[in-house]
């Protein structure tokens, strides 16, 4: 097995790609190509170490800019390090593909380069948010597609249920979700209301409306939604887990006590910190393509790559993309299946 990994995305690259592909060889003996300016790449991976490790360099000119528009990769910057690794999917050399640049432009080259696997008409990004009960909650899709039909969030509910069964390994028969207004059927909008009668079609274990609170309670195992709200969903939900970490340490500094009373909590704010942070998680998924497609945090540093390389090797080991054909034959109704539903 080998993983392509655009070494030159992210905020923290090519150092902390490099170092994360060194510590992932060392960990697993998986193959790594490192894909970027050859000559910065050559000179970084023998200062760091990684020579004689199972690392290749494919040499790749251009870089994708964190601000540039996604239509760029696939059109202009064909020599850049995120499309030519996700090239290597593509031809086979490569089983997977993973970066830490532009999200936008690493979604375009995945739909587009990769491609989509068979069956699938819209891959989708699945997140797992930390929940009070201990286990994650799949929130899918969160930015691939901002408009959906009603088929594309009921293929995204096996997409989570198959990454919720095969990945995770929590449950065999995963609770699914619909986000919603209200936990009423009936409830929500027209994309919801028309997508409802169609999951319980489904051989699906779905429970029903879930509505935002139940992202984080874990009553839900897999919640599915469009694009546009689920990005919406994570990127608040990143944004007030910052805010309220920063607002912890500055009431923690107004005074002696305060300092005392955080050094005793200091082992469970740790505990807590490693539930959230989505370094452990590695990256998000984009479910539904050819080839195993993961997409980590732009910040992310040496422990987030070496994480997201592991989830890769992950989908890789399980076969994910044959257990999920198999799941969308079990799971659907031939209505579903045969073109009838839009």
């Amino acid at each position: 097995m080998y993983i392509a990994l655009d070494a030159m995305g992210g905020d923290n690259a090519p150092t902390s790609n490099v170092e994360g592909a060194i510590a992932f060889t060392k960990e697993t003996g998986i193959g790594v190509y490192l894909v970027g300016d050859e000559n910065v790449l050559k000179d970084l991976l023998e200062k760091l170490g990684g020579k004689n490790l199972p690392i290749e360099i494919v040499h790749a000119p251009e870089v994708i800019g964190m601000d540039e528009p996604p239509s760029i990769a696939v059109r202009k910057k064909r020599k850049s390090s995120m499309y030519i690794a996700a090239k290597l999917v593509r031809e086979g050399k490569a089983q997977a593909f993973v970066s830490a640049g532009n999200t936008g432009a690493a979604m375009a080259v995945s739909k587009f380069v990769v491609g989509a696997a068979e069956g699938i008409e819209r891959p989708g990004i699945a997140v797992a948010f930390p929940t009070k009960k201990g286990k994650p909650t799949i929130l899918i899709d969160v930015g691939a597609n901002v408009d959906c039909r009603p088929k594309h969030l009921v293929y995204f509910a096996v997409m989570g249920h198959t990454y919720f069964k095969e990945i995770l390994k929590i449950s065999d028969n995963p609770k699914i979700g619909i986000l919603s207004i209200g936990e009423e059927e009936g409830k929500g909008n027209e994309l919801v209301k028309d997508t409802y009668p169609l999951l319980k079609m489904t051989n699906l274990n779905f429970i029903g409306n879930a509505e935002g609170r139940d992202i984080f309670t874990g009553d839900f195992d897999v919640i599915v939604c469009d694009g546009f709200v689920g990005n919406v969903v994570l990127k608040t939900s990143e944004s007030l887990g910052t805010i309220i970490l920063e607002m912890i340490k500055e009431e923690v500094k107004k005074s002696f006590i305060t300092k005392i009373g955080a050094m005793l909590m200091l082992p469970a704010l740790k505990r807590f910190k490693k539930k959230a942070d989505f370094a452990e998680y590695g990256g998000a998924p984009l479910l539904g393509t050819k080839g195993t497609c993961i997409i980590t945090h732009g910040r992310a540093d040496a422990r987030a790559i070496k994480n997201a390389l592991k989830v890769a090797s992950q989908f890789e080991e399980t076969h994910f993309n044959d257990k999920l054909k198999e799941n969308i034959q079990t799971l659907l109704p031939d209505v579903l299946l045969n073109g009838k539903v839009a």
